[in-house]
């Protein structure tokens, strides 16, 4: 059984007419679609600033194996 059956859909748009009428579903619609591209926007904005930061510097950490001594080197 699928999800989005078209009939589905027609008792969803159904119910929306009854619920806010013809004249509100365009000025929804609008906003919604506003809604989701200031989201999508905003998201770029977050993965563009990851881009744009710097990366660290290499840096490497040295594991010790079993049996070396855990004595500093010697200057």
């Amino acid at each position: 059984m699928e999800l989005f059956q078209p009939w589905h859909l027609l008792i969803v748009a159904g119910i929306a007419i009854l619920l806010f009428g013809g004249k509100k579903l365009p000025e929804l619609g609008k906003g919604l679609g506003e809604g989701l591209r200031g989201f999508k926007d905003g998201m770029k904005g977050v993965t563009d600033e990851v881009k744009d930061t710097p990366k660290p510097v290499d840096a490497h950490t040295v594991t010790p194996k079993p049996g070396d001594d855990l004595k500093p080197p010697a200057a």
